[in-house]
């Protein structure tokens, strides 16, 4: 670990120190992966992970967490949250993840405090100030620490380190919230949740590591790495089959490579 990241991970492991006890929101991600690993070495047993479980949460994520729980022993509890009773979440204007957000952490905090840890911590790092963020401002608003962010870690600093301390999810793609995947305005239900879960795994089952399926829809907009563009293409009639099994009448393939928040360009407009 170089001097600027080693200065870095010291100072996240004084704040997280701070906390006395602390309960992480835990998705099994790159993120939240490396923050559970930071805290069970500053805290200890003082640890609590919490993972809310949603109709937008991929189940390999799920795996991934599972792993994590496991290598390190930190005490969990999991949530179940109907994302779809939350108000203005299946409306999908541009505030739906400030609505989610709030819904999902105010339940993460009540879990936290039946517990007796007032602290709660999210995944947050510096590159999310660079993107609409709406839900950044939910968790501000309820007082959830961002230790990541705080610390001056990015998302490759975050990588970097994790690859060094031998977590595995160093290396992990980035998979946003599932409902991330619909347009704006575009209603969110279940059946569209579902589908683009199906045609996102039947991609990773395939070896695509960075892509994503937007649901335009009965359709799907298919983004992948730039690297891929042969591959995806030569391999065209076997990912349109899948993509249809997995419920859409049409699929296309973006031009433009996998860019994270693709579908925040219409709020530019």
């Amino acid at each position: 670990m170089n001097e600027a990241l080693q200065h870095k991970y010291s100072n996240l492991i004084t704040d997280l120190n701070a906390c006395g006890a602390l309960a992480v929101a835990f998705s099994g991600g790159v993120d939240s992966a490396f923050l559970v690993y930071a805290a069970r070495e500053a805290l200890g047993d003082n640890l609590l992970a919490i993972t809310a479980v949603t109709p937008s949460y991929p189940r390999h994520e799920a795996a991934d967490a599972a792993k994590i729980l496991t290598a390190y022993g930190v005490q969990h509890a999991e949530l179940n949250v109907n994302q779809l009773a939350i108000p203005g979440f299946c409306e999908n204007g541009a505030e739906r993840c400030y609505y989610c957000k709030h819904a999902l952490f105010s339940a993460i905090i009540n879990e936290a405090r039946k517990h007796g840890i007032s602290c709660v911590a999210d995944g947050a790092n510096t590159d999310d100030e660079n993107d609409y963020r709406p839900g950044m401002r939910a968790t501000a608003e309820l007082g959830v620490l961002s230790p990541l962010r705080k610390a001056g870690f990015s998302k490759q600093d975050i990588r970097d380190v994790s690859k060094e301390l031998g977590i595995f999810t160093w290396s992990k793609p980035s998979y946003a919230c599932l409902a991330s995947r619909i347009p704006y305005g575009e209603e969110i239900t279940a059946e569209k949740l579902a589908m683009v879960e199906k045609a996102e795994q039947a991609l990773i089952d395939m070896g695509f590591k960075e892509m994503r399926v937007r649901c335009h829809g009965n359709l799907a907009r298919i983004e992948v790495a730039e690297n891929d563009f042969d591959s995806a293409f030569a391999r065209r009639s076997e990912i349109a089959a899948a993509i249809k099994k997995a419920g859409f009448l049409y699929v296309a393939m973006d031009l433009e490579p996998f860019r994270s928040g693709s579908l925040n360009a219409a709020l530019k407009k």
